[in-house]
């Protein structure tokens, strides 16, 4: 059965789905976009990524006529026409189409709105099985990465670099050499002397979902945790090193420029937490809209 897509109002076959060529989203990399994790029928914090996409929508002066309830129904619908149980449901909402000219269109415009579901494999039990390579990279990004823009073009030949290079991630450093995040992540550390460390949240970074779902999780297990800069020395010399997102979940880093990190295996601090994010994405009060 061919994937089904939610476009501008309309439920259909992917392969039919059309958008106007002046989709502001298509000329300018004009809107917002969401990824959310499915799991066993489930969206992962739902309110999370529903809270964070109707922020990036007001921060770039975006009106969606949804209101969150009525888009959570048609997340939904996409996601039974797909019979997705386990995977990710994609949201994109531009600013709609109209004559290409840099300045807002006129008022009355109407948004351009697309949904899609995909299935996905869980994730593996075994931090060991998980674990990856990253490279690190100067961040080139705009100034505003805590607004999720479908703009992401740094991100795209970031990830290519990283891939090239045989590595999962590109991690980013500003100007003075402070780690950002990863090109679709967040990253985190197990300092040389055992302090986990994630940045703190700017305009730097993207509020993860999945950063603060974890946070809560340690919060919950009284477990530790400094919310600071770190620079590009200390993470190379982490102990361990961690990337998070829906999509990556908690994954460990082994390998950092082709260099080891700590023993070069997923460390103690990556597997614990790995397990306590997965029994979390199964937890009904957790994972719910679905």
């Amino acid at each position: 059965m061919a994937a089904i897509a939610y476009v501008n109002g309309v439920y259909g076959p992917v392969g039919d789905a059309v958008i106007s060529i002046e989709d502001r989203g298509l000329q300018f990399g004009d809107g917002i976009y969401e990824v959310v994790y499915v799991s066993n029928g489930r969206l992962v914090d739902p309110d999370l990524h529903l809270a964070r996409l109707f922020r990036s929508l007001t921060e770039i002066e975006l009106s969606l006529a949804q209101t969150p309830a009525a888009l959570m129904v048609v997340i939904k619908e996409v996601l039974r026409r797909n019979r997705v149980n386990t995977g990710l449901v994609y949201i994109q909402v531009t600013r709609g189409a109209a004559r290409r000219d840099h300045p807002f269109p006129p008022a009355g415009t109407k948004p351009g709105l697309v949904v899609t579901a995909r299935h996905r494999p869980p994730p593996p039990q075994d931090a060991d099985d998980w674990a990856v390579n990253a490279i690190c990279l100067p961040d080139e990004r705009w100034g505003r990465c805590d607004i999720k823009s479908t703009n992401l073009l740094p991100n795209v030949l970031a990830r290519q670099k990283a891939r090239l290079a045989g590595a999962y991630e590109a991690i980013f450093y500003d100007r003075d050499e402070n780690v950002t995040e990863g090109a679709a992540s967040s990253v985190w550390m197990v300092d040389a002397q055992g302090v986990l460390i994630t940045r703190q949240l700017d305009r730097h970074i993207l509020p993860g979902c999945t950063r603060a779902a974890l946070i809560h999780e340690l919060e919950q297990r009284q477990i530790s945790l400094r919310e600071a800069p770190f620079s590009l020395a200390a993470l190379r010399a982490a102990r361990e090193i961690f990337i998070t997102s829906a999509t990556s979940f908690v994954k460990p880093v082994i390998k950092l420029d082709g260099a080891p990190v700590g023993n070069g295996a997923a460390g103690p601090v990556t597997k614990l937490l790995l397990q306590h994010y997965l029994a979390h994405i199964t937890e009904p009060d957790a994972s719910t809209g679905a």
